[in-house]
């Protein structure tokens, strides 16, 4: 302990915060990445005039008792105030808009990632660059509110993700980490920078608009991890700690978004590896060989944070109605006197939907909280039905839970995989899906018939890998790129579980699958009808 005190008093550290869909996390770790401190904060977005937003009191408060959190946790274990670090980063869920005036003014309320508002946009703008757009990216969102004649468009002078939000307001700096940047806009991996000929027909789409700005002026600037991003300023420093403890003056890297970090934390940069993220969202990812043959619009284009090309399946819903439903049965024993702790409760739940039958019996869910792009729907209505013949038990209900959390997922996996041959070796899987192991890995293995590793470290996701990021930054060698950085020095000695998929699981999934995709026109049919 005595060492590590040193360390944190000597400001040989490195601190990642991430901004989740619900919980915005801080993790410090010493040189060699062992997180030796964290805190948390839970949030949650809310639909306001039919937008998923959060305010920037939610942004700020968060982020404050984030840190707050952190460095009681510091001072509590180490009997140590928290007053710098060696360097330090911030990343956030990637894509929304959050447009701002000349005098850094929010113009609209932020729009995450969630929303599906923008298909319109969508669609002209992956006709225009032969490149598909998806509807959650920030230059969908800026163009749709050119469709849309919005007022405050005539008035941009910067617009950015959330954590380009948050490193502007703590460094000054208006730029990006280029895998967040090309969630924003396409990424030209050779030169890490926007997509010059695409940035130049959009241009000339909008000129009729008369609009006093080019695209590349409000545009944040595009950087590689590794690269120098500012400083932590005076004003930045107050901002992030109230309590004034913490020192101005600490270099920040490149804020990037929850997919990059995702890569990072699970080793997951070089060519053929693979990495999924699955909470709130989920989303998997496969640094490609070659590109693809032409665009779909089940598939993203994205980069790693070192701006390789990479195959994203991003999926709005992933966790939550399994959440809700775990959620009543903790209501339901509350109510006989039963008091269950988390682990318990999604252990007991998750183990017993392994006892379940490999295709959940006759039973079908739909966990549509949100649109859902991939399999079309705009909006969404959380759906469960069942055959009168099914099976129905509380092993195959939870099976079929955990199955359709991941359907969308399979669906775009298996364009990817069979229609474009792309291969991955392998995924590391972290996020709250997996935390039961032998559940979440087991039932993704069968979804994706690939097999799925966990490391011990996954646990702490994104924001330990944002600190990996703002280590890279300090201590890689002359010409050292991230995939060597980070299989020589993070991830050499770094204890991995393999889960392999099972014949018998492998087929279910697919079974379920064929009821998954003849009922969509049942959960289109509950959308119309409720709305």
């Amino acid at each position: 302990m005595g060492e590590v005190k040193g360390l944190i008093a000597e400001g040989k550290t490195f601190l990642g915060i991430e901004f989740g869909s619900t919980r915005i996390k801080a993790v410090l770790t010493d040189e060699k990445y062992n997180p030796i401190a964290s805190g948390s904060h839970g949030w949650e977005n809310r639909l306001e005039d039919g937008i998923w937003t959060y305010t920037l009191d939610d942004i700020w408060g968060g982020l404050q008792d984030c840190y707050a959190k952190l460095a009681e946790d510091v001072k509590a274990k180490y009997g140590v105030e928290l007053e710098t670090v060696g360097a330090m980063g911030f990343s956030a869920m990637m894509h929304g808009y959050m447009a701002f005036d000349k005098e850094g003014t929010l113009l609209a309320p932020f729009r995450t990632w969630r929303n599906t508002i923008t298909e319109e946009a969508s669609e002209k703008l992956t006709d225009l660059f032969g490149y598909h757009i998806p509807q959650r990216w920030s230059i969908a969102h800026l163009y749709q509110a050119i469709l849309n004649k919005e007022e405050h468009v005539s008035k941009i002078d910067f617009f950015t993700t959330l954590a380009g939000y948050i490193h502007w307001q703590l460094t000054g700096e208006k730029v990006l980490g280029v895998g967040d940047a090309s969630g924003m806009f396409p990424i030209d991996s050779k030169t890490c920078d926007y997509n010059q000929k695409m940035v130049q027909q959009f241009d000339e789409l909008i000129a009729d608009k008369n609009l006093a700005w080019k695209l590349e002026d409000i545009l944040p600037k595009s950087l590689p991890a590794g690269a120098r991003a500012g400083e932590l300023t005076a004003e930045g420093a107050k901002k992030l700690d109230p309590s004034g403890k913490l020192k101005a003056g600490i270099p920040v890297c490149p804020p990037e978004g929850d997919a990059g970090t995702g890569m990072v934390a699970t080793n997951s940069v070089g060519v053929r590896t693979g990495n999924i993220s699955a909470g709130t969202s989920v989303f998997s990812m496969v640094v490609l060989e070659h590109s693809l043959s032409k665009a779909y619009p089940e598939l993203d284009l994205v980069t790693t944070p070192s701006g390789e090309e990479v195959a994203m399946v991003h999926c709005n819903n992933c966790t939550s109605d399994l959440n809700a439903w775990v959620g009543l049965f903790r209501e339901f024993a509350g109510a006989i006197g039963k008091d269950v702790d988390d682990d318990t409760l999604y252990g007991t739940l998750y183990r017993k939907a392994m006892e379940g039958d490999a295709d959940c019996g006759g039973l079908l869910a739909y966990n549509y909280f949100s649109g859902e792009s991939i399999t079309g729907f705009n909006e969404g209505r959380p759906l469960f039905a069942r055959r009168p013949d099914a099976k129905f038990n509380l092993s195959n209900f939870m099976r079929a839970h955990l199955y359709t959390a991941l359907g969308a997922l399979k669906v775009g996996n298996d364009i990817l995989m069979k229609e474009e041959n792309v291969k991955a070796d392998f995924f590391f899987g972290q996020g709250g899906f997996f935390k039961i192991r032998g559940v979440g890995d087991r039932v993704m293995a069968a979804a994706l018939d690939t097999p799925i590793k966990l490391m011990e470290t996954a646990g702490e996701g994104g924001p330990w890998g944002q600190a990996i990021l703002a280590g890279y930054m300090m201590q890689k060698a002359e010409g050292e790129t991230l995939e060597k950085y980070l299989s020589d020095k993070v991830f050499a000695s770094g204890k991995v579980e393999t889960c392999e998929p099972v014949a018998a699981d492998v087929a279910g999934f697919n079974e379920f699958m064929k009821d998954y995709n003849a009922g969509l026109a049942i959960e289109k049919a509950a959308v119309e009808s409720l709305k």
